[in-house]
């Protein structure tokens, strides 16, 4: 009988990372699930758990030879840990711009980096790194949000070109609002300026709206698996809003999408 798949997602504590970690599991994988404190998580049944802060050097590599040294290889890498917030350009500082990237990108980064000397000794692997639709379709009021999913892709692909020499593919799967805590629980810039408070709070409350309309995080998870496993495709989104504001980017002229994503936000 063949070894199943090895296979790593990074933050599994909820939403798209613990659905998708579910949807692994049934499908016969070795799941690992990464948790920033292995002591406050709670049991994910058949998910083995991994102490990890995609922020830091030293634990993502020692959570990446933990997985090496129990299942002797990672076949499937999922870069899912991430956070949203929510400011105008102007009122966001570059602190908070730094920690944003510091998880959505340089995490993205750490990890891929810990992992790829075993993908390539193994000559096999696919890395899955999760965007979003702003990635391609920035929103106002989560510009470095966007700028963060943009680094994301502009990452995969050049990464793709580089590696897939070595048997290991990378692929982007670019979600829309997701039925997860990601935008509930997105911070607000520390620093608000009066100026764009009308703007910002319309926004603040469509989001809830499109959430609660969004994709459910199983759907998201079924793209992913399809991704790790699947025909490679640089890009993949899930089949409904995202896959249809994917078109309309491609398809038609920006005017008049650029007109619907702000009517959608309640800026008119």
């Amino acid at each position: 009988m063949n070894n199943p798949p090895v296979v790593l997602v990074t933050g599994v504590s909820s939403g798209i990372g613990l659905s998708t970690a579910k949807k692994f599991v049934a499908g016969g994988s070795r799941v690992f699930g990464t948790v920033r404190k292995l002591a406050k998580a709670q049991p994910l049944a058949g998910v083995e758990l991994v102490e990890m802060d995609v922020r830091n050097d030293a634990s993502v590599l020692a959570g990446v030879l933990d997985v090496i040294k129990r299942a002797g290889r990672i076949d499937v890498l999922v870069n899912n840990a991430g956070f949203n917030m929510v400011g105008a350009v102007e009122e966001t500082t570059p602190a908070e711009a730094a920690s944003l990237f510091d998880t959505n990108v340089l995490g993205v980064l750490r990890v891929s980096q810990a992992v790829l000397p075993h993908m390539r000794a193994q000559r096999q692997g696919r890395i899955i790194n999760v965007s979003s639709v702003l990635g391609f379709l920035p929103a106002p009021y989560m510009g470095l949000y966007a700028a963060s999913k943009h680094a994301v892709e502009g990452l995969s692909e050049s990464l793709d070109h580089e590696v897939r020499q070595f048997g290991i593919r990378v692929t982007l799967v670019q979600p829309f609002y997701t039925k997860t805590n990601l935008e509930a629980n997105s911070p607000l810039a520390a620093t608000l300026i009066d100026a764009y408070d009308r703007e910002r709070k319309a926004v603040l409350h469509a989001i809830p709206a499109s959430v609660s309309a969004g994709d459910e995080p199983e759907k998201v998870a079924h793209t992913i698996v399809e991704a790790a496993f699947g025909p490679w495709r640089m890009r993949r989104t899930p089949q409904g809003q995202a896959a249809l504001l994917s078109k309309l980017r491609r398809f038609m002229p920006a005017g008049p999408v650029d007109k619907s994503l702000r009517k959608q936000l309640g800026l008119g």
